[in-house]
């Protein structure tokens, strides 16, 4: 593997999920982002970012923590950084993963000013390959598909080489659907990737799916709904 971002190694990582949508967490399903609601989970009271998160990470003991910034991401605003602050003073010695619709060097630059976070490329907000290249390993990739549509360039999704050492494989169509993970796509990914950790993300039900993430080499999964459902604890 090519030099970069190291992070501690583990066998398989569970990564808990929030997505923030003015200010509060909310409930992902199928990417249809316009219809999601605020959160309602027995894990926690209300939908406050900093109350969610602490409560997912207690709940799977988890040391990294995955925000995407639905408004960042749908509107191009500046990230949430009130929220997010929330977030890292509730879960002190958690890293953050932090999707707000990068696409740009000014806007990766001021939000690495803030110190909150790991900025996480997704391909649905890219013109080009241009940012993740020039990132390298300081940056997640994000792969990202709806159904079978591929969003972003394809150079993204076609070139390995382009790719940093984490990868997520991002299938919209099957977040919060309790379908199943895209396992050919993941199988996919790892066999492109010449050693590069990937995540799947979207549909994990349970400790089944887990179990086949694992045989198929994956690094780890994103996960909400089965956390919030106790499928997964």
């Amino acid at each position: 593997m090519s030099q970069g971002f190291e992070e501690r190694p583990v066998p398989f990582r569970l990564i808990p999920v929030i997505d923030l949508r003015r200010g509060q967490v909310v409930r992902a399903r199928a990417g249809e982002r316009d219809g999601y609601a605020p959160i309602d989970t027995p894990l926690a009271r209300g939908s406050a970012p900093a109350d969610i998160a602490r409560a997912l990470i207690d709940a799977v003991e988890a040391d990294l923590l995955y925000v995407a910034d639905l408004d960042a991401i749908m509107e191009r605003t500046e990230p949430d950084r009130a929220s997010l602050e929330a977030v890292a003073r509730a879960c002190p010695g958690v890293a953050l993963w932090v999707d707000a619709g990068f696409s740009d060097l000014l806007g990766i630059e001021r939000f690495g000013g803030l110190g909150l976070g790991r900025p996480v490329i997704g391909s649905e907000s890219q013109r080009d390959a241009d940012l993740v290249r020039a990132l390298g390993h300081r940056a997640v990739l994000s792969l990202d598909s709806r159904g079978e549509t591929r969003l972003g360039p394809d150079a993204l999704h076609d070139d390995a080489g382009a790719w940093p050492d984490d990868v997520i494989v991002m299938t919209l169509a099957r977040v919060g659907t309790g379908s199943g993970p895209d396992l050919s796509g993941i199988s996919r990914a790892i066999a492109a990737g010449g050693g590069r950790r990937i995540y799947a993300a979207g549909g994990v039900r349970g400790p089944d799916d887990v179990a086949q993430l694992i045989e198929a080499g994956a690094a780890g999964a994103l996960v909400a709904s089965a956390i919030h459902d106790g499928r997964l604890r």
